[in-house]
């Protein structure tokens, strides 16, 4: 294996599994604590990376020293035709040119990766989503050497929640009504309530930044993957004030986990509105609900990410209603060009 090669002399690379968990875990935490402050990272968060529900979508190598530990880990997620995101984290405590040769073998098994996606989907060119938080010059210097480019900033947002908020719901605009996704007898979502999502989604994103189709299937199978998903935090806006309710706007929501001794928090994993519903308080009065749910369920925090660059401007939706920005992060690509036949460089 080519990166086994480009590592210093005695180190090896694997493929993890559940087993190896809690080390990587731990190697992720060392990482967030030196590239942002704190850490953050949970067993469940690696798990789903390592021993995912779905393994054909994700691609891991982790790279152990001499002594058997592991100083870095490369995980790869076909998320989406033409689009995959690469994570690589190199062990903070290494030395400069140690880790140096770390992470150019794991950006070169990553490359190596996009190389046989996009040739599995037919792509001509597949493009390489990695990212970084603002503040870790050693990840960008990694990024530019390995034919990066920065391509967005990202504001992580978080607003604290009260046990007086649990009433939001009462202040929905008018003509607006939000609903929970229907459930079957059984329990499981109404398939046509998570396409209508998916649809919404899909279509209220098409204009952003770095849109790529994702199938229903991938949608909803990647978000299952999440530690955090639940079918009860996913809503849909409807307009009311016709004879019919007509979808308009949908959010999906998750947990986060809080660290010990402290309460879970809510996360939106995304909110859209249809181009024709905007300016109807669809998106004011699904950000209410998903406030409300998280006061009745005891939890003191919601959190979401918004494109520093959105053509929307949501940031200012976000501030008003209280959101404030606790660390940045960054988008970073690269464009791989797929070998027509086998051996071309690419």
């Amino acid at each position: 294996m080519a990166a086994a090669q480009a590592l210093p002399d005695g180190w090896t690379v694997a493929v993890p599994d559940s087993d190896d968990v809690a080390e990587l875990t731990d190697l992720l935490r060392r990482h967030e604590h030196a590239a942002r402050g704190w850490a953050s990272a949970s067993r469940a968060d690696v798990r789903m990376e390592v021993a995912p529900g779905n393994p054909s979508t994700r691609r891991n190598l982790m790279a152990r020293d001499p002594d058997g530990v592991v100083r870095g880990w490369g995980s790869a997620h076909d998320r989406a035709a033409g689009r995959l995101l690469l994570v690589v984290v190199v062990d903070p405590e290494l030395s400069e040119d140690v880790a140096d040769r770390v992470a150019d073998a794991l950006f070169g098994w990553g490359q190596e990766v996009a190389v046989e996606v996009g040739g599995d989907r037919g792509m001509a060119v597949q493009q390489l989503d990695s990212g970084a938080f603002a503040a870790d010059r050693r990840q960008h210097r990694w990024l530019e050497r390995h034919g990066f480019t920065k391509a967005r900033t990202w504001w992580q947002m978080s607003r604290p929640v009260t046990p007086e908020e649990a009433d939001l719901p009462a202040g929905t605009r008018a003509g607006v009504r939000i609903r929970l996704v229907a459930r079957r007898d059984e329990g499981a979502p109404d398939e046509d309530d998570l396409r209508t999502i998916h649809d919404i989604l899909e279509t209220s994103f098409a204009d952003h930044f770095n849109s790529h189709e994702e199938t229903f299937d991938e949608f909803v199978s990647r978000l299952r993957e999440d530690p955090g998903h639940r079918w009860d935090h996913w809503w849909i806006a409807e307009l009311v004030d016709e004879r019919d309710p007509v979808p308009a706007g949908a959010l999906v929501g998750s947990v986060s986990a809080g660290t010990p001794g402290s309460p879970n928090g809510s996360y939106v994993e995304y909110i859209g509105v249809l181009q024709n519903a905007r300016g109807r308080g669809v998106a004011t009065s699904l950000l209410r609900t998903v406030i409300a749910d998280a006061a009745q369920r005891h939890r003191d925090r919601v959190g979401l990410e918004v494109d520093a660059d959105s053509p929307t401007k949501a940031e200012a939706l976000y501030t008003a209603m209280g959101w404030r920005t606790v660390y940045v992060t960054e988008s970073w690509h690269r464009n791989v060009r797929v070998p027509s036949t086998p051996g071309e460089q690419s």
